[in-house]
């Protein structure tokens, strides 16, 4: 039986692991290691972006074509404008006013430079934001069980407490505001909320634009930011687009966090943090969060490379400062992907009974499915192994132990002709696993 909705199953009791961060840091080094033992295997596990649209050699050239706007800018020759781009630069970013009307044509985010910190990768901004907002032992950071490993891998690595919520669409705000409210009992401070609300990864869910508001509200109420993270709000294949987080926020209470390791490519690691005008209304306490993301940076990176910022810049300049024309064809065939992947699901599971579902998600890179038995590490090695394809158990993204028995299948980075192999050599596995248990009972 198939669904269009994703179901957890929580635990009467919510099981936090406190030896989670241990096996959530060791998970990329698996999968990798695990793609390396069998490379002819066909991955559905992999998020990373499709190759067929990276076009280094156009993107090379715009390269000098930014240098040319700060020889203009700056009012000295091309050389020196080129040197001073080989040179150590401003911490908080070079690129700043471009991204910020970027951002504005293409994701509905107002902002100005001075508010942007640009990172290597959004990465290194998330990083920076819950360093910043969690500086003591009783600070703790929510997020939706299961969410994205590089958030709670942060975390773990600097022994911040992530605390999991479990409610979908209904019931979220609630769950948050009893969370919040409970940890202030135990003298622990909810400084953070981590939401992908556009595509999530890993569910490839959407939060509704009354969900949205209703976080909002929660949080303005509690002084508590949303960390609001947006790798995928181009990719929107059907339905209606909801505005950002950001957009909606009328309290100063979301920090908005983007890349460009998805519309572009990974390798030029340029990311950021849009600080809003003001925290909670207050001004100063925004350009005082800007300042100390920027103190934190010079120690870390120092700066973000000045030459990847001069790629990206010189794009945004030749693109009249949108990325829609380039994200275009990557957004066709990622939507061709995901119904090519929806359909080889429905004619392999056709009549299936036995709790086998899965979501249609309207953009993003992944889909997830429900199965009727664990799914975990040894599962993925022998799916390998025997059938040549690697799902990712979405156990491996849980902050609790929960969605043990679900996994996540990307169509993002799989070629279009494979997808269809894949989910049969996936089907052919799971019956295998299915027969087993019935044999076992």
């Amino acid at each position: 039986m198939r669904t269009d909705a994703h179901f957890i199953d929580v635990p009467e009791k919510p099981r936090v692991n406190t030896q989670a961060g241990t096996s959530r840091l060791a998970v990329m080094n698996f999968l990798n290691e695990v793609a390396g033992d069998f490379p002819h295997a066909i991955s559905l596990a992999s998020g990373r972006p499709a190759e067929d649209f990276f076009d280094l050699d156009r993107w090379l050239e715009a390269i000098p074509l930014y240098q040319r706007e700060l020889s203009t800018r700056w009012g000295v020759t091309r050389a020196d404008a080129g040197r001073r781009l080989a040179q150590y630069g401003r911490t908080n970013g070079l690129i700043n006013e471009l991204v910020a009307a970027q951002l504005k044509q293409d994701e509905g985010v107002q902002t100005r430079g001075e508010h942007i910190v640009i990172g290597a990768g959004c990465q290194e901004a998330l990083a920076l934001c819950l360093l910043s907002l969690c500086r003591e032992k009783n600070d703790v950071v929510l997020a939706r069980d299961p969410t994205y490993i590089g958030m709670t891998g942060v975390a773990d690595l600097h022994g911040i407490e992530i605390v999991p919520l479990y409610a979908h669409d209904d019931g979220l705000a609630d769950e948050l505001r009893t969370v919040t409210e409970r940890l202030g009992r135990e003298g622990k401070r909810a400084r953070a909320l981590y939401l992908i609300p556009e595509f999530d990864n890993p569910t490839g869910a959407v939060l509704s634009l009354r969900v949205r508001k209703e976080l909002l509200d929660v949080c303005a109420d509690q002084r508590m930011l949303v960390l609001e993270d947006n790798p995928y709000g181009l990719f929107r294949y059907e339905g209606e687009r909801v505005p950002t987080m950001y957009a909606l926020d009328h309290t100063g209470s979301v920090v908005y966090l983007f890349t460009y390791s998805k519309t572009l490519c990974p390798a030029v690691r340029i990311g950021g943090a849009v600080v809003p005008d003001t925290l909670f209304g207050d001004a100063i306490a925004a350009r005082a969060l800007v300042a100390e993301l920027g103190e934190r940076k010079s120690f870390l990176t120092v700066n973000t490379s000045q030459l990847n910022q001069a790629l990206i810049g010189g794009i945004l300049l030749s693109e009249n400062g949108t990325l829609n024309r380039l994200v275009s064809p990557q957004r066709d065939h990622y939507r061709k992907n995901r119904d090519l992947m929806l359909s080889a699901l429905s004619d392999e599971f056709a009549g299936n009974d036995e709790g086998i579902r899965w979501n249609r998600p309207e953009g993003g890179f992944f889909l997830t499915m429900d199965l009727p038995f664990r799914f975990g590490q040894e599962e993925v090695l022998q799916c390998a192994r025997e059938r040549h394809v690697i799902p990712m158990p979405l156990s491996f993204f849980s902050l609790s132990g929960i969605c043990q028995n679900s996994i996540r299948l990307a169509f993002s980075n799989v070629a279009s002709t494979h997808i269809a192999e894949g989910v049969a050599r996936l089907g052919q596995f799971i019956r295998q696993c299915e027969e087993a248990c019935h044999a076992a009972v």
